[in-house]
Parts: C-alpha cells; sequence; structure tokens
C-alpha cells in the first residue's frame, strides 16, 4: 500500500527515507498487530492494543452493566490508535487535499496552510458529530444536572473511554507529523493548542473524573473550530468568502462563554453541593475546595488568554481593512482628478484635440496608442 508517489528513492533507515514511508511502516505495524489476533498464543497481547482494557460489570436496574476505569495498559491502545490516526493523515492527504490543491494552485505559504485546515475539518467534523452522539445517547444534554449528579464519574461506558483514548491518540499523532512534513517553525499557538487538547482529555478523563464536562467542552470547541477551518478552506478557494469569519467570531465568543458558564455551574456550585466530599485518589474523588478553585482558576485564565488573542486578532483585522479602504478611497480620488484634467483643455474628435469653444484654429494631432 503505497500512499504517495515516489520521485527518488532514499537508503534505508535514512531521515527521508523515514518522512518519505513514514505511512507504509505504520501500515505495517498495524497488519502486524492485527495478525497477532489470528493466534491464540498472540491473541491476548494483540489484544490490548484495539480493545480498551478495565472492565467492570455491574447488575442495574437495566441488567448487566459494563464500565470501564483506567490504567497503564491503556498506554497500548493509544499507541496502536495513534498508528490509525498517521494511516488516515495520510489518506486524506493523498486522495483528497494533495488533488485539490493541484487545481487550486497556491503559495507554498497558503499551501501548507490549506492542507492543515483540511486535516482539521475533517478531524473535528468526525469529533464533532461523535461527541453529539454520545451526549444525546447518555443523556447529558437532556439532563444537565447528570453532569455532576453521582460523582465521581470514574467508571465509563465504553463509547466514552474509546472516545478520550482516540482523542489523545490524535493530538498525540500531531506533534510527530510535523515532522513528517518538515515543518521547521512552529508557532507557539499550534504548540499551546497541542497541550490544550490534551491537557484536557487526559486531565478531565483520568485525573479528575470530569469526563461528562468534559465531553460537553470538546462538543463546543469542536464545532467553534469546524466553522473556523471551513471559512479558511473557503476562503483559498476564493478571497471574496469572508463571511464565514464573522460567523466564526460569534460563535468563537459564544464558546468560550458557554464555557465559563457551564464550569461554574458543574464544579463551582454542582460539585460544591455534593455529598462526596473529600479526596480519595483510589474512587477518582478530587471534590475539595482547592481543586475545584484550581480547576476553575485554570479554566478562567484560559478562556481569558483565548479571548484577548481573539481581540488582538480582529483589532488588527479591521486596522488592515481600514488601511485597504483608505487606499483605495484614495485611489478613486485621483484618478478623476487626472481624468477632469486632461479633459479641461478641450475635447476630441476624430483624432484631433479642439478648444472648448471652437475659436482656436491650432490643431494637434493625438499618437495613436
Amino acid at each position: 500500500m503505497a500512499f504517495r508517489r515516489r520521485n527518488k528513492s532514499y537508503p534505508f533507515f535514512s531521515q527521508e527515507f523515514l518522512i518519505q514511508n513514514h505511512a507504509d511502516i505504520v501500515f505495517s505495524l498495524v497488519i502486524f498487530i492485527l495478525i497477532g489476533l489470528m493466534f491464540e498464543a498472540t491473541a491476548k497481547t494483540a489484544i490490548l492494543f484495539i480493545q480498551p482494557q478495565y472492565n467492570i460489570t455491574i447488575l442495574s436496574l437495566e441488567g448487566e452493566v459494563t464500565t470501564y476505569h483506567y490504567g497503564w495498559k491503556d498506554g497500548a491502545t493509544i499507541l496502536f490508535y495513534f498508528f490509525i490516526a498517521i494511516i488516515l493523515h495520510a489518506v486524506v492527504q493523498e486522495y483528497l487535499l494533495d488533488k485539490v490543491n493541484r487545481r487550486l494552485h497556491l503559495s507554498k505559504s497558503k499551501n501548507t496552510k490549506f492542507n492543515e485546515s483540511g486535516q482539521l475539518c475533517v478531524f473535528h467534523l468526525v469529533s464533532s458529530v461523535w461527541s453529539f452522539y454520545i451526549l444525546i445517547t447518555e443523556g447529558y444534554l437532556l439532563h444537565p444536572s447528570s453532569l455532576w449528579e453521582h460523582y465521581p464519574h470514574s467508571h465509563l461506558r465504553f463509547q466514552v473511554k474509546f472516545f478520550y483514548l482516540t482523542q489523545l491518540a490524535y493530538w498525540l499523532h500531531a506533534l510527530p507529523e510535523l515532522y513528517f512534513q518538515k515543518v521547521r517553525k512552529v508557532s507557539h499557538s499550534d504548540g499551546l493548542w497541542f497541550c490544550l487538547y490534551i491537557l484536557q482529555s487526559f486531565f478531565s478523563c483520568i485525573m479528575f473524573s470530569l469526563n461528562r464536562v468534559g465531553l460537553v467542552l470538546l462538543f463546543l470547541q469542536y464545532v467553534t473550530e469546524l466553522g473556523f477551518h471551513i471559512a479558511r478552506l473557503l476562503y483559498f478557494t476564493d478571497e471574496n468568502h469572508q463571511k464565514m469569519f464573522d460567523l466564526w467570531a460569534v460563535s468563537f465568543v459564544f464558546t468560550r462563554m458557554a464555557t465559563l458558564t457551564l464550569m461554574f455551574l458543574a464544579v463551582g456550585f454542582g460539585l460544591a453541593r455534593s455529598e462526596n466530599q473529600g479526596l480519595d485518589v483510589e474512587l477518582g474523588n478530587f471534590n475539595t475546595v482547592l481543586i475545584r478553585m484550581t480547576v476553575l482558576l485554570v479554566v478562567c485564565l484560559t478562556q481569558s488568554w483565548l479571548l484577548w488573542k481573539f481581540i488582538r486578532f480582529q483589532l488588527r483585522r479591521w486596522r488592515e481593512f481600514r488601511h485597504e479602504q483608505a487606499v483605495r478611497k484614495k485611489a478613486t480620488t485621483k484618478q478623476p482628478l487626472r481624468q477632469l484634467k486632461r479633459d479641461s483643455l478641450g475635447h476630441h474628435e476624430n483624432g484631433i484635440l479642439k478648444a472648448e469653444n471652437g475659436l482656436s484654429s491650432r490643431t494637434k494631432k493625438l499618437k495613436s496608442p
């Protein structure tokens, strides 16, 4: 399975060979793990990479319900879907984005941004639909109080744990992709976004048992990011399409306000009134005043920083727009003045410049263009 056309062959175990064939190498590792499922001696080891571990079956009114805990074996599952994310990244790049790039003929800088938005657009679309489906089926949207009731939520349903594992795998795969794509300079904002997504998924799911609130926050963030990357893709195809950026700006501010409101409602008020007050690491209970205040402080600082950065971006964009309008207005006012100055000397008739009053007997032939 070859994902890219080879224009030049490189020696084995070289840096260029690894960059050019990284998707094929990872695909071979995935096939090797899947073959391990076919044999009884290796099936127990291979299943660690594919299926979430630490399942617990409990009896409830609905019957037997299987929930999942977390542990060090989840690292193998994250590694497997880390490989899957690299393969899907190469498939989207080869069979979708590269074909569109050949038709658009973008510059090198715009081509890089187009590929980045294309990849993230696919990921945010899948993740937002998936997270919304989980929120509906688990009843978190219809019953908002379930986000903090019966805390701690250390035992997860299969689809919830699988969602978080794939999220961690994708955002971890984004870091080596910078090396595979030969990105020499990465802005601080890109690295910060990677860290924010990884930390939000990790701490909400594993550390503080806030996986239900984390699902809602990730859904809101993914929908907003999806709008931004769709707007940027439309802008690269036609620079006149800028109305989507205005819609994204509204959704961005709404997401920041909704995030703060939800965190204060769930952590500040919901967990504060919960009966399970105290610290119990084994049960996953972190409902103490210090931890709640720390979580709220981190969320407030993060959202404030994002709003400040957004306001600075919008102000810079507004100044550039005003500057362009002033330049265009200045250019349009100069052109009629030059035309008026030329026509004030007379009028043209059959290629001859004559005076306005027609009294002058002097004529002058105009040069042919």
